[in-house]
């Protein structure tokens, strides 16, 4: 196959490329050898994942990559854990037993290489959004499409078979650099499924960015995402998205002088509007 290298447990055919057999402890990645240097892109996979496991007896997934380091295996589905770039999980079994989250679930996450991938709480921890999606088993074609664009990260899904795209993830604020691989990687633990890669599709999108981007160097740019809360907040929704968490006591600290200010605002605003009239009144006597 041309332009990629595989590892592992992948096997190639002339219809698909099987990254993990429906066998126990198996691992398995290809990886493309050239580096993307497109600053807005859209990547399209066509996938399927399949097994004789029933409910909750399957696994564990695969990943989509598009990361600075390649053919690397470790233990987050099959690739390295501290990667430097962007991971797309399609996770179809739930590690952590007191979550509601429904599966197979959704979610990116990016990295500078510093956080590591939580598999027990399923990478709640570092998770910036994520969707449900019933993509196990199917009877027909199934999609994901992975958009970077102008900083915004995207993710859609068509597994319904309506040929259309489902919005899955939103975010904006996310810094990606140019240079880095696309790949995806599979692993099976005491659990099994068969991972096929059906086609992989890059795009290019042309789009229009601001004059002082011309100067910057987009190889050099480190991963990172600006967010207005941060993703340990994130704990189970039963809808499959993720919420903010709790209320801190700092938070119900601010709520409640938030509510105080209020009421001293329309109190004072009450009061001069009443002397207003009073004084009006007095006029006319």
């Amino acid at each position: 196959m041309p332009l990629w290298d595989f590892q592992g447990s992948t096997m190639l055919t002339s219809q698909y490329v099987r990254l993990t057999p429906d066998e126990p402890g198996r691992e398995g990645s290809i990886w493309n050898r050239v580096p993307c240097f497109l600053k807005d892109w859209e990547l399209h996979v066509h996938f399927r994942i399949h097994g004789a496991g029933k409910k909750n007896l399957h696994g564990d997934g695969f990943a989509l990559w598009y990361t600075r380091e390649r053919l690397t295996p470790g233990p987050v589905f099959g690739s390295k854990d501290n990667f430097h770039g962007l991971a797309i999980f399609l996770d179809t079994y739930p590690n952590d037993e007191a979550t509601e989250r429904v599966f197979p679930y959704i979610s990116a996450m990016v990295n500078n290489g510093s956080l590591a991938y939580d598999h027990s709480k399923d990478g709640r921890w570092t998770e910036l959004a994520g969707c449900t999606a019933d993509l196990r088993n199917r009877n027909h074609d199934t999609f994901l499409a992975v958009r970077y664009s102008r900083g915004r990260l995207t993710v859609m899904t068509d597994v319904e078979d309506k040929n259309e795209w489902k919005n899955c993830i939103d975010i904006a604020g996310v810094r990606l650099p140019t240079g880095y691989f696309f790949g995806a990687s599979a692993g099976t633990g005491d659990l099994s499924d068969n991972h096929d890669i059906i086609s992989m599709k890059l795009f290019q999108l042309m789009v229009e960015h601001p004059p002082e981007e011309e100067n910057i160097d987009w190889t050099k740019i480190e991963p990172s995402v600006s967010l207005l809360k941060s993703p340990k907040d994130n704990v189970d929704d039963p809808t499959g998205n993720f919420r903010s968490g709790p209320l801190t006591g700092w938070k119900v600290f601010l709520l409640l002088l938030c509510a105080l200010l209020g009421i001293i605002v329309c109190a004072v605003v009450g009061a001069v509007v009443f002397q207003r009239r009073q004084e009006r009144n007095k006029r006319f006597y």
